[in-house]
């Protein structure tokens, strides 16, 4: 029997791993498209009536409008851990199985945060614009040495783990702060568990690797970078809610802190997706706010912003098809998906 599946937010890094695999059991249809309540209009009546899996990535806005758009949904695969894209309570509704990747490009995204780390406090990002513009003086490059410096990692799962062993590697000096303290990751390497406060007057690079919980919503705002160092640095690759981007622009403007780095904000479809803001007439306000704010950060010579990449190497994106693939294969052979421990 085959089964019909739709893949939405398809892109270019994916195609090799479908060009290399045999789908025999599965009649798929790729879309670059993501799929909200505009684009499942747009599906054909045999898509909506015979598809029984859809695939997407965070990008999609799966609400209960979209669910119910599919006669015969059975289950919904995201390409990603977070699951907030996805009207969970409609699809449990539906009897509908949601699954996602638990843990999936924990090392690609660690690498990805050292190297902004790195960026920020060598200053290679206005060194790299001296050589275009010339227009800066060579003495304004002088950076830090890592080893002298105290690392914050806030949320050590994974991904924080895999940030706090590279940080051990560089010989940095690293706090963290979990509600669960890793005593494998404490045996493992020279670190400190400690409060938050604690965490964040102390260190010189702070780093979030937290998930959205949504009551963790602007978890780092005004009080917290108002007692951050002055020559302190901000990084966030985990959860753009989980920061007040407007106080935060406030303190880079003010040089209550030294700068940021950012692959990671609230609302990614208005900053990321778009090119201009006649595309973006129909977001929400504080959208468009957010946009231009992050916009006015992206020029500074001390603040890095990259469009949610942190995750995207190869590697992460094949083992992210692979583990959507065997927890679609397990649901329909009656277990209730894939998890990674």
């Amino acid at each position: 029997m085959t089964v019909k599946m739709l893949i939405f937010d398809f892109r270019d890094s994916e195609k090799a791993f479908f060009e290399n695999k045999k789908f025999e059991n599965f009649d798929i249809k790729f879309f670059k498209e993501s799929l909200n309540e505009e684009f499942v209009k747009t599906l054909s009546a045999d898509d909506l009536e015979k598809t029984a899996i859809i695939s997407v990535f965070i990008d999609s806005e799966v609400s209960s409008d979209v669910i119910n758009a599919f006669k015969n949904l059975r289950i919904i695969s995201t390409r990603s851990t977070g699951i907030d894209h996805i009207n969970h309570r409609a699809a449990m509704e539906r009897n509908i199985d949601v699954i996602n990747v638990e843990s999936y490009g924990s090392k690609s995204v660690a690498q990805f945060t050292m190297g902004l780390i790195i960026a920020l406090v060598r200053k290679i990002k206005s060194a790299a614009e001296y050589i275009i513009n010339k227009d800066n003086s060579c003495e304004s490059f002088i950076g830090r040495d890592l080893s002298k410096l105290t690392i914050g990692v806030v949320g050590t799962g994974a991904i924080g783990a895999s940030v706090c062993r590279l940080a051990s590697a560089f010989e940095m000096n690293i706090l963290a702060y979990d509600l669960k303290e890793k005593k494998e990751l404490l045996n493992e390497i020279n670190m400190k568990y400690t409060d938050l406060n604690t965490l964040v007057k102390n260190s010189d690079i702070i780093t979030l690797h937290l998930p959205f919980t949504g009551d963790n919503l602007h978890m780092f705002g005004a009080e917290y970078f108002n007692i951050m160092k002055q020559n302190a640095y901000f990084i966030n690759t985990s959860r753009g809610e989980l920061v007040d981007i407007f106080a935060l622009y406030e303190a880079v403007t003010n040089k209550t802190i030294a700068g940021t780095a950012l692959d990671v904000v609230t609302c990614e479809q208005v900053t990321f997706k778009c090119s201009g803001f006649t595309e973006k007439l129909g977001a929400d306000i504080i959208c468009l706010k957010e946009a231009q704010i992050v916009q006015e950060l992206a020029v500074m010579p001390n603040v890095i912003i990259t469009p949610h990449i942190a995750y995207e190497t190869q590697d992460a994106v094949d083992y992210l098809l692979e583990m959507s693939f065997r927890g679609i294969s397990d649901c329909i052979k009656g277990g209730n998906g894939y998890k990674m421990p």
